[in-house]
């Protein structure tokens, strides 16, 4: 089902086509997946970005919470305030460094498959309809 045999005996690939995907294991290595240094970078950076910016949104939500329900020294406060802060942050890393390379796996594949796919034969009625129209 994933290959289409041509009257001249070559077997040509197909795609499927709702998504443009690959029908066959040959094609799930081809130019349409990012390779694994650009993944692991953007992996890299998209745990760097959201475990930041959790601890700073975090820190600055939970603290002035912490300090309005315990009394007592500064350090008190850290001791009890920093444990959420770091879940938090931890789980905000966790799912930027997933989601930042799931999406620069869905740019390449959509953009590869916008430029690798033929127009269809109603893209090409409604084109001619449209410039007859005109």
């Amino acid at each position: 089902m994933a290959d289409t045999n041509l009257s001249d005996g070559s077997i040509k690939n197909i795609r499927c086509h709702h998504c443009a995907g690959p029908l066959s294991k040959d094609m799930e290595t081809s130019n349409w997946t990012v390779p694994p240094l650009v993944r692991d970078s953007f992996s890299m950076i998209g745990s760097a970005v959201g475990g930041t910016t959790s601890a700073f949104y975090g820190f600055n939500h939970v603290m002035p919470v912490v300090r309005r329900c315990i009394k007592g020294p500064m350090w008190l406060h850290f001791l009890v305030g920093t444990p959420p802060v770091i879940v938090f942050s931890s789980a905000c890393a966790g799912v930027a460094g997933g989601a930042v390379p799931a999406l620069a796996q869905l740019v390449s594949s959509s953009y590869n498959a916008a430029l690798s796919t033929p127009p269809s034969e109603d893209d090409k009625i409604q084109k001619s309809r449209t410039s007859s129209a005109l």
